[in-house]
């Protein structure tokens, strides 16, 4: 839909998108006089925007100095406490190995988190619940946090237990005017990123709510932002704790948009080309509710949400009154393993929660992908469950409650007793007759009263909701379940390994994935190495 556009080249971000020297080149060729960085990649690169700027060209965001401090969650902590803004318990040095991990986990308690400094979005985030997990944390958030953002400090907090993650969406302009468009709830979240975000947050009292966004132009302000941004806190026992703040707009800003009716891309625009903005705070209105729902590219069996590449074979969008489709795919494109798995966002509107709970039930129903697996049947089950209804989730909410309760087979969801002891369920459609009519319903059965289909091709294997996979059939011959690159080896050849022990790292679409042994044994042969390219199905160890 562009009027023109230009290939990056390069395959993965690094080459492409992460590259300043090929962006900077189309916008030498185009003639470019602005340039809005989207909301990834670059968008929080405080080198990257004042490349654009010595150009003479504007960039649509912060300046760059509020970048550097808002960007560095370090000075960003000691940023909040300058304005009387307190986070949740942490540091403010830069790890510099392990043991320092395990200093602060014995000072504060575990768990801790690994966090990457110049990172966001639960990417570089790892959980340390003792001090025999710290070294390896250390090194895979450093590792993930290089590959996504370019660089690898880290630095670490307290991690909270049960809180829910709330965010304040602030617009401020070039003439000392700065406002807060009210507030997000993002707690329904798997590895840290999230799956469903709503606007408002739900059932907070209004004071709390009103210091939320007070605290969020205080923390704005003390570092001369200008632009769209967002300010995020974990909320927890009636306490808000200031988190980190994004120098950018952000995934899930049409649920903002929806309640306020407030175009956040045409206000960034605006504000880089030096106008003022158009209300003060008194006149933001909060009108119903929204909630979006992030449709990624993975399969959520078994909570292990892994990633699933390849092309989209069909896309139909819903549509209807209230709903709003903002998508990154079209039927017959593929999704690659390089880059994020999000192939659109699904947006819908009510007069109130309730009622844009169940338009989005709807039109979730409605919505189809087929080629890839998606995070569908998963948002179904959020939006469907008692505890989303009634603002009893939290952050862990979806990996430790909801997905250990749930049997997912090829999109579809079945509640079942438990994950480990009940008989694995089939699914069968049956066409019923009441009061005379016709109804096709889907019934989830024991195996076991089905002989239609074979026992072993029903039973999913367990994984972990880490995001480790099962390696191979137990034959021993250890596979890989995705197409991706290997970032670290584990085993060694001669090594004894249990089931269930990381034999290799797998990173595809920016996450790490560990693929184990399902055989005890020696393991004879290794066939990759680190940065090597694997395909689905490929045979990347031996187990005997």
């Amino acid at each position: 839909m562009a009027d023109e556009a230009f290939a990056l080249g390069g395959q993965t971000a690094a080459e492409s998108y992460l590259n300043t020297d090929a962006i900077l080149d189309v916008i030498d060729r185009s003639g470019a006089d602005a340039v809005h960085p989207g909301y990834g990649f670059f968008s929080e690169n405080a080198d990257f925007a004042r490349a654009i700027s010595e150009r003479g060209v504007t960039f649509i965001g912060p300046p760059p100095e509020a970048i550097e401090v808002m960007g560095d969650k370090v000075s960003a902590r000691a940023a909040a406490d300058k304005v009387g803004v307190n986070g949740v318990p942490g540091n403010t040095d830069f790890l510099t190995g392990p043991e320092g991990v395990v200093a602060f986990g014995e000072e504060h308690g575990w768990p801790v988190a690994i966090k990457a400094a110049y990172g966001g979005g639960g990417r570089g985030m790892k959980v340390v619940r003792g001090p025999e997990e710290a070294a390896d944390a250390l090194e895979a958030a450093q590792r993930e946090s290089l590959a996504y953002f370019g660089r690898d400090e880290c630095y670490l907090e307290r991690y909270l237990t049960n809180p829910r993650h709330i965010e304040v969406q602030v617009l401020c302009d070039t003439h000392g005017n700065a406002l807060y468009l009210g507030t997000r709830d993002c707690s329904a979240q798997r590895r840290h990123q999230k799956l469903i975000e709503e606007a408002p947050a739900p059932g907070l009292a209004p004071e709390i709510l009103k210091a939320m966004g007070e605290a969020a132009v205080a923390v704005a302000k003390g570092c001369d932002y200008t632009n769209a941004g967002t300010v995020e806190f974990l909320y927890e026992e009636g306490r808000f704790y200031y988190l980190e703040m994004n120098t950018r707009l952000q995934v899930e800003h049409p649920v903002t948009e929806m309640v306020t009716g407030i175009d956040l891309v045409e206000q960034q625009l605006l504000v880089a080309s030096g106008e003022e903005l158009p209300i003060d705070q008194d006149a933001v209105t909060i009108s119903g509710h929204a909630i979006e729902v992030r449709i990624n590219a993975e399969d959520p069996a078994d909570g292990a949400f892994l990633p699933s590449p390849g092309p989209i074979t069909g896309l139909n969008v819903p549509s209807g009154f209230g709903v709003r489709w903002d998508g990154g795919y079209q039927s017959g494109d593929e999704v690659s393993q390089y880059y994020d798995n999000l192939v659109g966002k699904l947006v819908c509107w009510g007069r109130d929660r309730q009622t844009a709970i169940q338009r989005t039930l709807r039109a979730l129903a409605e919505l189809q992908v087929a080629g890839v697996k998606t995070t569908i049947p998963a948002d179904s089950a959020i939006l469907s469950h008692d505890d989303f209804a009634n603002c009893a989730h939290s952050t862990k909410w979806v990996e430790e409650t909801l997905m250990p309760g749930l049997q997912i087979n090829s999109g579809d969801v079945a509640v079942t007793e438990t994950a480990e002891e009940a008989e694995p369920k089939i699914k069968r459609t049956v066409d019923v007759e009441v009061n005379g009519k016709k109804f096709t319903v889907n019934m989830w059965v024991p195996e076991s009263a089905s002989a239609a289909q074979p026992a072993s091709a029903a039973r999913a294997r367990k994984r972990s909701s880490g995001g480790a996979t099962s390696a191979g059939s137990g034959s021993g011959d250890v596979t890989v379940p995705m197409q991706g690159t290997v970032v670290k080896v584990v085993a060694e050849v001669g090594e004894e390994v249990a089931v269930g022990d990381t034999i290799l790292v797998l990173e595809a679409m920016k996450m790490e994935n560990n693929v184990t042994a399902e055989k005890a044994g020696k393991v004879t042969e290794i066939r990759v190495e680190a940065g090597q390219s694997v395909s689905g199905g490929d045979v990347v160890a031996v187990i005997e």
